[in-house]
């Protein structure tokens, strides 16, 4: 009988090469998008509330990623992303900080897609003029009622879907009954983010625009290499560079 770590490893695995099947054909549609905003030198953003906010962080200053990643961070960590209002007044913020721009791409992460701050942050990007891409467990967002005053949950309010294909409560090893350990959420939303931006640097490649990326701060030359590709998008990002 394999143990609790090989069954994880096997299953979590087997997800993994789920979510890209299930989700190709959306990157093929969303690279485009995202390259030719990226090509008239605009910004992407993210936001994910909580633990979605390490998702969020995987594609932000990232070696080897594109430089014009901005995020929305929450000082509170996702502590209060029920109360009413309060993902609009972030999005706000960042806004005025940094700029949310018609044309551009926001992509919001939620897990189960039912919190306020999230659906907030996708509505108000929205009514600027930006394309709303989710990143969300469709099999838990589609059974769990929505914390939000419209009653929609995250994918009824986006563009696009991005569907990590977990299961609800996450975790998908049984422990004892009812007992769950081994969470996927982390784990397929950040490949999924990693196949997203491969794709549309690949996309940004084939038509011959310039690829604003960065590299690891700990090769030679790589700081000031960043920082003469970061300088145009300086006043717009939310992490800056070394």
């Amino acid at each position: 009988m394999p143990s609790l770590v090989e069954t994880y490893h096997t299953r979590a695995n087997e997800m993994l090469a789920q979510a890209w099947t299930a989700n190709a054909p959306v990157i093929a549609q969303l690279a485009p998008i995202l390259g030719a905003s990226i090509a008239r030198g605009e910004v992407v953003h993210t936001f994910g509330s909580g633990h979605s906010e390490l998702v969020s962080r995987e594609i932000i200053g990232r070696a080897g990623g594109l430089v014009c990643i901005s995020g929305l961070i929450d000082p509170t960590a996702g502590f209060i992303e029920n109360l009413a209002g309060y993902g609009t007044k972030l999005v706000q913020r960042h806004d005025r900080q940094f700029q949310l721009l018609p044309g551009e791409v926001i992509i919001v992460i939620s897990n189960s897609g039912k919190n306020a701050s999230p659906i907030e942050v996708a509505q108000y990007a929205r009514e600027k003029g930006l394309t709303v891409v989710a990143l969300t467990c469709l099999a838990m967002s589609r059974v769990t009622p929505s914390q939000h005053s419209s009653g929609q949950r995250l994918f009824e309010v986006a563009d696009h879907v991005l569907d990590n294909g977990g299961v609800t409560g996450d975790a998908i090893v049984e422990l004892t009954d009812g007992v769950m350990t081994g969470p996927t959420s982390t784990f397929i939303g950040c490949s999924l983010l990693n196949w997203l931006m491969i794709a549309t640097v690949d996309w940004l490649k084939l038509h011959g625009h310039p690829l604003p990326l960065l590299r690891s701060q700990n090769l030679p030359g790589a700081i000031e290499h960043n920082r003469e590709v970061g300088k145009k998008y300086r006043a717009r990002l939310s992490r800056q560079l070394a």
